[in-house]
């Protein structure tokens, strides 16, 4: 194992959407990648969208494991193993279960670091790869006190390359973290997403921009994140349980208000909750990962008709306005969208005259 920043040779293990994502961005770099999987079906696959070979001609200095969670901890083992010389790290969602496993099979810990790309799309597979998944996304290093610096370089180095902002935690900050900001929020929005199942149809017709941002991580694949949840399950349940304390509350409050509606305090712990969660929202990063930005919203009513959108973003850009968020919502039994355009405040007074002139019909 040499000392060098940027390996010349990386190996990928797996090739669903995060393995063939990463081959493609490497490949399109110009690095050397090639390709291995359980299923050579797959393998093949993602060799012929691009994401780098089958063959493995030489030993590579990186072997990157992209596997399902359970099995991650094997496949990384037999990865040292199999090539002495090369640093290993992989991608699971999870560290310390994957460290613990490894740290029983007496593994070469020095030439492993464990990272995590916060990248993904509700599709999965080769066929839903794209080069440019980890642009801009946070890519997170979890190395051990045995890790050595060569590899903790070596995986930041790939990282970087692909276009990620990269970030070092230890492992156990590392699961807790993404307990708060990833795992529990899946559970969350399938649950809510469970509620629509038996719902009349009628009542289903009525969900708005609200419910399809809540429940939209809700289609992802339940096998996976079978997986992931229990390989993160104390974190996870851990925060669980405070978010059933605060839901008992709030149930306890409906309760006395359905009974007695001067209940004393009931209001109360609605509007606390309600606070709360503004005051956890307050502090999601802003665009680019800078500090939140409070931004004035102009409502725009487009019709939903071929190139209406793209003439709507080619007049904000003849005003000189720079979006910072957009969102579009469709008009039920209607031919029309309401587009959100998040702006600047001192932005939106211009933007909103502008667009009248332009003979768009602004909404509330």
């Amino acid at each position: 194992m040499t000392e060098a920043a940027a390996p010349e040779r990386v190996h990928i293990i797996g090739t669903g959407l995060i393995g063939t994502s990463l081959g493609l961005a490497l490949t399109r770099a110009g690095e050397s990648v090639t390709l291995e999987d359980l299923s050579t079906t797959n393998a093949a696959l993602a060799r012929d969208l691009g994401a780098g070979k089958t063959s493995v001609d030489v030993d590579p200095d990186l072997v990157v494991v992209a596997t399902p969670p359970d099995v991650t901890a094997a496949c990384v083992a037999r990865a040292l193993d199999r090539w002495p010389h090369a640093v290993v790290t992989d991608v699971a969602s999870v560290k310390v279960a994957i460290i613990d496993a490894l740290r029983l099979e007496g593994a070469d810990l020095a030439r492993f670091c464990g990272s995590h790309p916060m990248a993904g799309r509700e599709r999965s597979g080769a066929v839903a790869g794209r080069h440019d998944l980890f642009h801009g996304r946070a890519w997170v290093l979890t190395p051990t006190v045995e890790t050595s610096e060569t590899a903790v370089a070596l995986v930041r180095s790939v990282a970087a390359t692909v276009g990620s902002a990269v970030v070092t935690l230890e492992p156990e900050e590392h699961d807790a973290a993404v307990a708060s900001v990833s795992h529990v929020p899946q559970l969350v929005a399938s649950l809510v997403a469970a509620r629509l199942e038996h719902l009349a149809d009628s009542s289903v017709a009525l969900a708005g921009q609200g419910l399809r941002d809540v429940t939209r991580i809700a289609a992802s694949d339940p096998h996976l994140w079978t997986q992931i949840l229990s390989g993160n399950a104390h974190a996870v349940r851990d925060i669980l349980a405070a978010l059933a304390t605060d839901l008992h509350a709030v149930i306890g409050a409906l309760d006395a208000l359905g009974s007695d509606q001067d209940a004393l305090g009931a209001r109360g712990t609605l509007a606390r909750a309600i606070a709360a969660g503004n005051a956890g929202h307050a502090r999601i990063p802003g665009k680019h990962g800078a500090a939140p930005t409070a931004y004035a919203t102009v409502r725009v009513l487009i019709p939903d008709e071929p190139g209406q959108l793209g003439r709507l973003f080619a007049d904000v850009g003849a005003i000189g306005t720079n979006i910072e968020e957009f969102h579009l919502d469709h008009g039920l039994g209607q031919a029309f969208g309401l587009a959100e355009i998040d702006v600047v405040p001192g932005a939106a007074a211009a933007l909103a005259e502008g667009l009248e002139e332009r003979g768009w019909r602004l909404h509330g």
